[in-house]
């Protein structure tokens, strides 16, 4: 074995690591440190994509070297490779655009906590990506759910304790009904690693015995999954959890977190449940019925929204809606358009969130309609940015949002049954989304407005976002341009790993 293959195990480690060193740190020492594990892992992710990419398979990483079913397994691969790295450079950028912010938000004495709590993420999040057994991911989808309490918590302003409250029982209502499905499996298979459990699955279906067990763990599992990454109905705690927390918080609970548990649940379709036996179900009607309606509920309710940063929160629930649309199609078309909106979604909307950041500094720290007019003109980098971001999510040609809308209605193409709604869907999803956010960006460019607004919006003008901000917001831009521009090899990256997941 190589050195390269030991690098998903090592970039856990480190980063569960880090937090725990973290801890005795002063805030400074615990965010620098924060940011070289950070980019230390994505590196070692990187080098994971290559050296996959280069052999054309997967390779399975025994800890300790004891095989099934005593051993703890990481199994990684060219998609595993993909998007931990993507994760990486998306967390890296959210962490250095609100560094400064997070040490306005949080008090002194709690901002190495701060960092503790993103290692813990990283950590969760990377093990949820690498790892081949069902009670690790399960340890790991706790672990992610504390940090993410902690993230939202921290702060301790407004509803940002009602919020993390919120958060918490939906959370743990997901992750008990994740728990309930993996303890039925366990039971039908005797199995809790990935592979040998695939093994059982097909011997059970082959037998064609446990068929209602079988069933009720799938829809248990894929409901408990759902809930946790937001999928409407299950999505009103999402609002005030993004929109109250700080910036930094914001990108990486909206960018990342959901996107972790929709790994997660891709995985057991694929290397345990079989995705032919998740089709041949029905369940994924199902998701394919609730991710439409989370495309246009939760686009409408951010045209009635009147605080951008909940307009945000919103959006999100609309492109989480896209991604379980996809799964829903049942098609590896459908399956690669979602994975490839999991990474357009999770780079668009940490520079929506980053970028909103610059624009309340010069908005006298507002973030209703009415006091960001102009906003575009005192802070243009960040209204670049945020403009960016949304036309992406709008659809607009060169950016990611264009590629990911138009995988999304070509594989409806190859789904007979679906594609009417689904393209149906897209055409009003994306009109809605077009309102929404050309809104605001028409806003950001607006001279007018009153004298009140004009005189607040001059006080707060001199305040200057900081390099860091500047530098995350250009990189995200960059990013985006890149899923947009360069989506080809993106794309045969993603299908070539859910060949061999």
């Amino acid at each position: 074995m190589t050195l390269v293959q030991n690098f998903p195990f090592f970039s856990i480690i480190i980063a569960m690591f880090s937090g725990i060193l973290s801890c005795a740190l002063s805030g400074k020492k615990a965010r620098n440190l924060s940011l070289a594990v950070i980019a230390i892992t994505t590196v070692m992710s990187a080098a994971v994509l290559r050296f996959c990419m280069g052999t054309g398979e997967s390779y399975t990483y025994m800890m300790g070297h004891f095989p099934a079913p005593w051993g703890n397994e990481i199994r990684a691969g060219v998609l595993e490779g993909l998007t931990a790295t993507v994760f990486g450079v998306v967390m890296l950028l959210s962490v250095l655009g609100g560094m400064d912010h997070t040490a306005e938000d949080v008090e002194g004495t709690k901002l190495n906590l701060f960092y503790v709590m993103i290692d813990l993420m990283l950590s969760s999040l990377l093990a949820l990506i690498y790892t081949n057994d069902l009670f690790t991911a399960y340890v790991f989808v706790e672990i992610n759910t504390i940090a993410g309490c902690g993230l939202i918590m921290i702060r301790q302003k407004g509803r940002s304790l009602s919020a993390a409250i919120r958060y918490m029982i939906m959370s743990q209502l997901g992750s008990g009904l994740f728990l309930i499905g993996l303890s039925m499996l366990y039971d039908v298979t005797g199995h809790l690693l990935m592979s040998p459990a695939r093994a059982a699955v097909e011997a059970i279906e082959a037998a064609g015995s446990y068929e209602i067990p079988m069933l009720v763990i799938l829809a248990v599992i894929s409901v408990g999954l759902a809930i946790k990454s937001g999928l409407y109905p299950f999505h009103y705690w999402i609002p005030d959890t993004y929109g109250y927390a700080t910036p930094t918080a914001s990108a990486i609970l909206s960018g990342l977190v959901s996107k972790g548990y929709i790994f997660l649940l891709i995985k057991i379709f694929y290397r345990v449940l079989g995705r032919e036996n998740v089709v041949a179900s029905r369940i994924v009607n199902v998701l394919f019925v609730f991710g439409l309606a989370g495309m246009l509920m939760g686009s409408l309710h951010a045209i009635l929204e009147k605080d951008t940063r909940r307009m945000i929160a919103y959006s999100s629930v609309a492109q989480i809606g896209y991604i379980y649309m996809g799964i829903g199609l049942g098609t590896e078309a459908g399956m690669v358009a979602a994975v490839f909106h999991m990474f357009t979604h999770s780079a668009t909307k940490a520079l929506l969130f980053i970028s909103a950041v610059g624009l309340y500094e010069v908005s006298g720290d507002k973030k209703d309609y009415k006091s960001l007019r102009g906003a575009g003109y005192r802070n243009p980098l960040a209204g670049i940015g945020f403009s960016v971001g949304a036309l992406s999510m709008v659809g607009f040609p060169m950016l990611a949002g264009f590629i990911s809308k138009l995988l999304f209605a070509t594989s409806a193409l190859q789904s007979p049954n679906k594609m009417i709604i689904t393209l149906i869907g897209l055409a009003v999803s994306t009109t809605l989304n077009a309102i929404y956010f050309l809104r605001l960006v028409i806003t950001l460019y607006s001279r007018e407005g009153d004298r009140e607004t004009r005189g607040a919006a001059e006080r707060s003008a001199v305040r200057k976002s900081s390099w860091k901000l500047r530098l995350a917001v250009l990189c995200f831009i960059f990013l985006n341009l890149i899923l947009g521009l360069k989506s080809q090899p993106i794309v045969q990256a993603i299908a070539a790993g859910l060949s061999t997941i």
